[in-house]
């Protein structure tokens, strides 16, 4: 009977065994599918920094675009400023010429005016030298 005995027990222990197998196995499929499920969620977020990457990348290249039009404009703005200071001298210039070309004609006038004088004195001189 000792052997009877031990039969029940090894079978015992045996049923125990598989029952700790059991129970590893299940374990062991548990933390398999966590472990899925994290690199699941480890993806995604890997997917979710990769868009947010993009996306600052995106608008970096936008602020860029913004400051370089910006900068094309202050460029474009100051040239028009200095193109309108140069209309400005020259419309002065202009203005300037156009009153030096009016005082030479109202001089050349006035010496016009006086050689016309000093005719007519002339011919009354000669016409009183001929009476």
């Amino acid at each position: 009977m000792p052997n009877n005995q031990k039969q029940p027990e090894k079978d015992g222990q045996a049923e125990q065994h598989r029952t700790v197998a059991e129970f590893a196995r299940d374990e062991a499929e548990r933390f398999r599918r966590l472990a899925e499920e994290a690199r699941e969620v480890r993806d995604q977020h890997r997917e979710a920094l990769e868009a947010m990457r993009q996306e600052r990348e995106r608008l970096r290249e936008a602020s860029e675009a913004a400051r370089a039009s910006g900068e094309s404009a202050r460029t474009a703005a100051e040239e028009a400023r200095v193109a309108a200071d140069e209309a400005r001298h020259a419309a002065m210039e202009a203005v300037s010429a156009t009153a030096d070309s009016l005082a030479t004609t109202l001089e050349q006038m006035k010496a016009m005016e006086e050689m016309r004088q000093t005719l007519r004195d002339i011919q009354d001189v000669n016409k009183l030298r001929s009476n």
